[in-house]
């Protein structure tokens, strides 16, 4: 863990950062934005910001988004300033903490941000025979490709790598190349100098030289553009990369693991992908098996997802139901772990009783799961018409900003008014979803808040 601590935290720096230290994080400290910045563009990194709510918070932020900087951001001041906390969350802080600094509360935010993605729970026997590859090859500095569908948790398992591996106590990387604009994709992997491009108003370090000495996970490669798959394998066979509008070769030492949901011999014969990359990357292949093909696994995850969302939520701690269990296991699961995740999150705030039933585990509208292998596809094909049809006649004559409305206030009611978890769901940042809110309310609209919903539970 990575902390960067920006201002003087009303004198309280000092126990800030011991209590970070004794919590295993590296600390980093800037007195101002501006050097916070700096920092940040060097190369160093952060995977989290503590910044005092005196600096300039709403500025900073907007800095960050500007020129793609991302990382948590999280604000501290004397716990009576109200004002400032509120103003520091509206700006975009993920969270406020109130000086002098508690010990408990400061481990609490470190291990929330730590913590993300880096769950491995694993008890079938197709999965453990993965995990047992990846230790055989983790020691090594042989580049790995990662496959597997969406949300089997390949991110889960290139951390898992870099923590076995000789480079654990360096950087561990990562970038989306799915997510980032192709015209952005190369300064952010290769970084840039100041002037390269429009917007580029200082010199930036990329990912590359961010990762040096640990580990760079290219997420989704098979989504990276072939013009820029030639400067990869460049950066890769030669250990030095080019910073975008520079002129001076820059060495690096990372160890690169990719990953894709792809079948990438396929991306290579269509003409999307470079074979002589593939080979560079896919020095050895650990390929996650979809989770309905390794049911000892599925009620591992979800008990651990109950214990998860019980805690993250403040809710008791409550065992699955028998029926619920044979419901999870019939399932047949296309979105994988990342499905199941969301649906115990779901169910964990839906759930009434000693135990969680059946009746939370299954959508709003009650609909069972189906299973690939139960021979109703025909009937799932004709209820998912009939769903499509009901929902199109529902929004006619609706505005987006209706629709939109509607959208966001459920899903906050789902998560007992909690922001940061409705913004996850939605898929869209905390900022963005206070700002929403604020407006409904402007306009007198009932905005249900934490703890509480607009509605009762079931």
């Amino acid at each position: 863990m990575r902390l960067l601590i920006v201002g003087s935290l009303n004198g309280q720096l000092t126990a800030a950062s011991r209590i970070a230290m004794d919590k295993g994080a590296s600390v980093l400290q800037a007195d101002t934005v501006d050097m916070a910045l700096k920092t940040l563009r060097s190369g160093k990194g952060a995977d989290l910001v503590m910044i005092d709510v005196l600096q300039p918070i709403s500025a900073f932020i907007a800095a960050l988004e500007e020129e793609r900087i991302h990382v948590p951001v999280v604000a501290c001041g004397i716990a009576t300033d109200a004002k400032a906390a509120v103003a520091a969350i509206r700006a975009g802080a993920k969270e406020y903490i109130p000086l002098p600094p508690d010990a408990e509360m400061i481990a609490a935010v470190l291990a929330a941000v730590s913590a993300d993605s880096r769950e491995l729970v694993v008890r079938d026997e197709a999965m453990l025979a993965v995990l047992k590859l990846a230790d055989q090859v983790a020691p090594s500095e042989a580049s790995i490709l990662i496959t597997g569908e969406s949300g089997t948790g390949k991110e889960v398992l290139a951390r898992y790598v870099h923590r076995k591996s000789s480079r654990a106590d360096k950087p561990f990387v990562s970038v989306n190349c799915a997510a980032i604009p192709e015209n952005l994709l190369e300064s952010e992997l290769f970084g840039h100098e100041k002037g390269a491009f429009t917007g580029a108003v200082a010199r930036r370090v990329g990912k590359f030289e961010e990762a040096t000495g640990g580990t760079l996970l290219l997420d989704e490669i098979s989504e990276m553009d072939v013009r820029l798959q030639a400067k990869l394998l460049r950066a890769i066979q030669e250990r030095v990369i080019d910073r975008v509008g520079g002129n001076k070769p820059v060495p690096v030492d990372i160890r690169i693991i990719a990953t894709s949901n792809r079948n990438m011999m396929d991306a290579v014969r269509e003409g999307h992908f470079r074979e002589d990359l593939l080979y560079r990357l896919n020095v050895v292949n650990l390929k996650i098996p979809p989770l309905r093909a390794r049911p000892a696994d599925i009620l591992a995850l979800a008990e651990h997802f109950c214990r998860k969302y019980a805690e993250v939520n403040g809710m008791p701690q409550r065992p699955l139901a028998a029926d619920a269990k044979r419901e999870l296991i019939a399932a047949g699961w296309p979105g994988n772990v990342r499905e199941l995740e969301n649906t115990i999150h779901r169910a964990v705030l839906l759930a009434s009783g000693i135990e969680i039933g059946v009746d939370a585990i299954r959508s709003p509208d009650g609909a069972r799961f189906d299973s690939p292998a139960s021979g109703r596809t025909g009937d799932a094909a004709a209820r998912a018409a009939e769903t499509a049809q009901a929902m199109t006649r529902a929004l006619v004559g609706r505005t987006v900003a209706d629709v939109e409305r509607e959208l966001i206030l459920d899903t906050l009611d789902h998560c007992l008014g909690n922001r940061t978890h409705a913004a996850k769901i939605l898929g869209i940042s905390i900022r963005t979803l206070r700002n929403k809110l604020n407006e409904y309310e402007a306009e007198g609209v009932d905005v249900p808040e934490p703890g509480t919903a607009r509605v009762a539970m079931a």
